[in-house]
């Protein structure tokens, strides 16, 4: 414990790096570890947990190397191992903006500026909410976005699940442990998950799956008592009871701190093929860059691609430097 005091200390004393990356999970892990092993000075930047949203996952099945899959947060902590392993530095903070104005960028933290010569934007997505009355009310007071963090917390309760995708069933399995039933309501009209997923949760008695509906409100005084759902096809509503519910919409970027210095596409970094945005010496991996699929496989794709060219833009900036 002592040990990593004392690194937390030396990291925040220092404020100049050859590269600093924005976001720890595994597309930023695996950047750190390649500019790291190149021996470049890096500071990585992680605003919640090691693994991003990989680490809220309670299995993934997936990610090549693991055949009996493993856990998110396991895999995230294997990462962040590495990564110091080559002396990269971490730090749990978050970015306010940055400064992309002269040779050397400024990453502008709450208290505190880091300079850097290049900087990768690896922040990832944060589950998207649902904008109808009552969910802000709720919102952790009856309404998660983790199964893994909260799952426990609905003990012998009946939920509902917004979302039939891969996260939401993938959850769904998880919290199968703890709850006692779940009504999953999409406002599609069948499953999206994968066939493997879709298989396994109907395999479930204590799970009805609701198509064709969307919540439009969520109801209670002091506590969630149920939600009212809108047939997509018919407009006739009903309520359907629920202790709990878990929102599995879809994700939004954490992009807020980039608008007016990097080029976005709904809310997403803009990338060519060696991930390079817009402004010269800064790279986008992960979730938070436009693309098509985002799963842990291709954010590790992405950090090794992005963190592979910020090294050779270092070293060309050292040939320059001492030509």
């Amino acid at each position: 414990m002592q040990l990593n005091i004392n690194k937390k200390k030396k990291t925040e004393e220092s404020s100049r790096y050859d590269a600093v990356i924005i976001g720890g999970g595994p597309a930023g892990l695996t950047s750190a570890i390649y500019l790291s092993r190149a021996r470049f000075k890096t500071l990585l930047i992680e605003e919640m947990i090691p693994g991003g949203q990989a680490a809220t996952s309670d299995m993934l099945e997936n990610y090549p190397g693991f055949p009996g899959g493993i856990e998110g947060p396991k895999l995230g902590s294997l990462m962040e191992e590495q990564a110091k392993r080559f002396d990269t530095d971490i730090i749990y903070d978050s970015v306010k903006s940055i400064d992309t104005d002269g040779d050397v960028k400024k990453v502008i933290l709450p208290k505190r500026e880091i300079e850097a010569d290049t900087i990768i934007i690896a922040s990832g997505a944060k589950p998207r909410k649902l904008n109808v009355p009552g969910a802000d009310k709720f919102d952790g007071k009856g309404i998660s976005y983790c199964a893994t963090c909260d799952g426990a917390l609905f003990k012998d309760k009946n939920i509902v699940i917004i979302g039939c995708g891969n996260s939401a069933v993938e959850e769904g399995l998880f919290l199968l442990r703890f709850v006692k039933s779940i009504t999953f309501i999409q406002d599609l009209p069948n499953l999206t998950a994968e066939a493997i997923l879709k298989e396994r949760i109907k395999e479930k008695e204590n799970v009805k799956l609701t198509f064709n509906n969307k919540v439009i409100s969520i109801n209670g005084e002091d506590s969630i008592e149920s939600v009212t759902v809108k047939k997509t096809d018919t407009g006739e509503e009903k309520t359907v009871p629920a202790e709990g519910i878990f929102i599995y919409i879809g994700f939004t970027p954490n992009t807020e701190f980039l608008p007016g210095t990097i080029d976005l596409e709904k809310g997403y970094v803009k990338t060519d093929d060696k991930l390079r945005t817009n402004i010269d010496g800064i790279y986008a991996a992960g979730d938070v860059r436009v693309k098509t699929l985002r799963q842990v496989a291709t954010a590790v794709g992405d950090g090794a691609l992005a963190g592979f060219n910020a090294v050779k833009y270092l070293e060309n900036i050292k040939e320059v430097n001492n030509g």
